[in-house]
């Protein structure tokens, strides 16, 4: 397992009124670990910003993952744009970043707001020198990322957050820095972290961004490991085999469903124990199993789960994506979204008696399922699965 991986994830709210949005986020990562990504901000707003963004941020992530100069690639976007009529220009400022596994790699600024580079959560400035490719100047950082290094990428909604609102001015960029240091908290995702500065930037536009606001958040962290067993095997003859390759695995435990949890429970010659706590009318207690560090209820809490991580994959939602509750649901979304960057899944097949007669099966599980395994994908985590 290697000693730190790459995370990442972004927000965007669209400008009032406007059905799409000005800026565009491209993500590419690559198979040894590392990842390429552009921040793009079309010109203007609405539909034309839209394409002017769509465009250079797919040109400019899948020639610079694809390891072609850097020149280039502006060559070919400046080449690429369709010109606005009104203005007579044709261009989308861009962030591009590239990072290896190793945390390795450059940044790549034309005309967006300067990134804020946090190390031991403070703000520590980036090296910017000053590059013309192709016609256009631009600022150039080298990236020499280390544990818990968080850098946020961000378009001008940003620095315009709350003008003729609540700032006369802007958000100023020593006070975007400043707040990205009060917020800073090491257990916080990417993606949380991006949350957190594009819904303050949604307060202090009074709820109707003035502009095109995108917080694009990368982090270089270590992994974790987290292992959930979900329901129990089609053959109870299997129940010790499949508890033993659960337990033998490194990382965080879970068990999810009653049936699972006596399953594992007796393999490990212990017992269940029940909270009486309902912290959420629709989420059942949790249960605890000495050697597991979840154990929950299946189906329902599943379904809540899956509610949950709807709203944490999605980059137009401009709440904070936290979980606060202490339901099995909220807790199993803390484990699997924010703290996993590996999920290894063991779905039983077995029908469960206790829900004969109810309106739930063994589909609805394995459907929850590969809906979990869309998130985890979206998210960039890797997940192996076992049935059986």
């Amino acid at each position: 397992m290697p000693t730190n991986v790459l995370e990442y994830g972004y927000v965007s709210l669209n400008k009032k009124n406007e059905e799409l949005c000005g800026d565009n986020v491209e993500m590419i990562p690559d198979e040894s670990g590392g990842a390429t990504l552009v921040l793009a901000d079309g010109l203007g707003s609405g539909v034309k910003a839209n394409i002017l963004s769509t465009l250079t941020a797919k040109i400019l992530c899948t020639m610079a993952a694809a390891k072609v100069p850097l020149e280039e690639c502006i060559d070919t976007v400046a080449g690429s744009l369709p010109v606005c009529r009104e203005r007579g220009v044709a261009y989308s400022t861009f962030s591009l970043c590239t990072v290896q596994p190793d945390g390795s790699g450059y940044l790549a600024e034309f005309d967006n707001p300067p990134a804020v580079f946090l190390r031991g959560g403070k703000w520590e400035p980036l090296e910017r020198v000053e590059r013309e490719y192709g016609g256009k100047k631009l600022y150039l950082s080298r990236l020499q990322m280390q544990k818990g290094d968080v850098l946020l990428i961000m378009s001008d909604g940003v620095v315009h957050a709350g003008i003729g609102e609540t700032l006369n001015f802007g958000w100023d960029i020593k006070e975007i820095r400043e707040f990205a240091e009060i917020q800073y908290d090491p257990a916080l995702s990417a993606r949380t972290m991006a949350s957190i500065m594009a819904n303050a930037c949604y307060e202090l536009y009074g709820k109707r961004p003035g502009d095109d606001t995108t917080v694009l958040a990368v982090k270089y962290r270590p992994p974790l490991t987290v292992n959930m067993m979900i329901g129990p095997p089609s053959s109870p003859e299997s129940d010790g085999l499949v508890v033993r390759e659960f337990m033998a695995h490194d990382g965080k435990r879970v068990v999810c469903g009653g049936t699972s949890s006596q399953v594992v429970a007796r393999e490990l010659k212990t017992q269940v124990t029940t909270s009486f706590d309902y912290f959420d009318k629709d989420v059942p207690p949790i249960g605890y199993i000495d050697g597991i560090d979840l154990t929950c209820e299946g189906v329902l809490t599943l379904k809540k789960l899956l509610v949950y991580a709807q709203k944490y994959v999605s980059a137009k939602d401009p709440d904070i994506k936290i979980f606060k509750g202490k339901d099995g649901a909220s807790l199993l979304a803390n484990l699997l979204l924010i703290d996993a960057t590996e999920v290894n899944l063991f779905v039983g097949r077995g029908v469960n008696l206790a829900h004969e007669g109810l309106d739930i099966d063994n589909k609805t599980k394995l459907d929850s399922v590969v809906k979990l395994l869309g998130i985890f994908k979206t998210l960039n985590k890797t997940v192996h699965i076992k049935y059986y």
